[in-house]
């Protein structure tokens, strides 16, 4: 499966979600909101603060969704490599496995 169609896959799952827990999904929406707009943190930094959890917890359908808000924010794949090298660091020889996905999924997002 390509990751535009883990993307797709996942925005589906979601509206689904939303359609079942109204209230849970705006709760935790409105969270995302107040989290990327308020502090001092650009947000492209947050974002790479998202993919590195995203790839040391292992989450394919996160990852697809913080490396398309990245190349959005104008992420370069090198801003991108060393998050994952901080994450690889952080989290060893697992999250190096799912460093290798994230950098697919930017190289084939990227490209358009």
């Amino acid at each position: 499966m390509s990751w535009t169609d883990k993307l797709n896959d996942t925005r589906n799952q979601l509206r689904a979600l939303n359609k079942t827990i109204p209230d849970t999904t705006r709760a935790f929406g409105a969270l995302g909101k107040a989290v990327k707009e308020g502090g001092v943190l650009e947000f492209k930094t947050k974002e790479f603060v998202a993919l590195g959890i995203a790839v040391a917890m292992r989450c394919d359908a996160c990852i697809v969704l913080h490396v398309e808000a990245l190349i959005r924010a104008g992420a370069s794949r090198e801003e991108v490599g060393d998050v994952l090298a901080m994450t690889i660091q952080m989290g060893g020889g697992p999250s190096m496995m799912y460093a290798a996905k994230a950098l697919e999924c930017y190289d084939e997002m990227a490209a358009g």
